[in-house]
């Protein structure tokens, strides 16, 4: 079955207001700032989507991407694990604010959360944060002498990915380090949409060099230049 979008628009057309959604990246790297910057021109034509909940690793820089998102007021909750980055003056404006939620999440718990979901695990124990502010109200337990704090799995409505090559069918491929979150949120979410710079016909990427198969992707949209953001930054770029 073709899961081919005519456009980036076609591909975001259907999330809707309150949303949870997963974005893939690590900084930059990996990012699908197209299909964010599309959802961003649904929102500036129509008012929707509103109020959701981004969760990504960190909560963006400068002023476009996730950035952009905060800032035009999409976002009413960040799940993330770097909220003040080197130039998020976005969130830190809406968090100072309190115009946005956030959950702090350590990176190594945010990405098995995200893993467990996939995989169907609906809790887990972790060492991470025990004795912090970010174990309160949490289950603890002790195992062979040591102490653990209990951490549910992270879902969302949609993953918004980004990966080097696809086919029409939703087989994937990342490049290098761009692969990060990306094949993670792709089988934690229910609805994934993904940008791809190369896009071929099924049977062409070799069974072994898939990393996301399709039967986790529902749309496939082609962006065969796609920016990168640390590079849309240092222009001092605007969306």
């Amino acid at each position: 079955m073709k899961k081919l979008a005519a456009s980036l628009h076609d591909a975001v057309a259907d999330i809707p207001d309150s949303a949870q959604i997963m974005i893939g990246g690590f900084g930059g790297s990996g990012a699908p700032i197209e299909l964010i910057h599309a959802l961003i021109d649904r929102f500036r034509a129509t008012g929707s989507p509103k109020n959701v909940t981004v969760i990504n690793n960190n909560a963006g820089n400068g002023a476009t991407g996730i950035a952009a998102m905060i800032k035009a007021g999409m976002v009413g909750k960040m799940i993330c694990s770097f909220p003040r980055s080197s130039n998020a003056e976005a969130f830190n404006t809406k968090y100072l604010a309190g115009e946005i939620e956030l959950e702090l999440v350590p990176q190594g718990t945010l990405a098995e959360r995200i893993r467990a979901a996939g995989a169907g695990i609906p809790a887990f124990y972790t060492p991470t944060s025990y004795g912090t502010d970010l174990a309160i109200g949490k289950p603890t337990e002790e195992f062979d002498g040591k102490m653990y704090v209990r951490e549910r799995s992270l879902t969302a409505d949609f993953a918004l990915i980004k990966a080097h090559k696809g086919d029409h069918v939703g087989n994937l491929t990342y490049r290098m380090a761009a692969r990060n979150f990306n094949p993670l949120m792709a089988m934690a979410a229910a609805k994934t949409i993904a940008q791809v710079a190369e896009l071929d016909v099924p049977g062409t990427i070799e069974p072994e060099q898939v990393i996301t198969p399709g039967i986790f992707v529902d749309t496939v949209v082609s962006v065969p230049n796609p920016k990168q953001e640390e590079e849309l930054v240092r222009e001092g770029a605007e969306y």
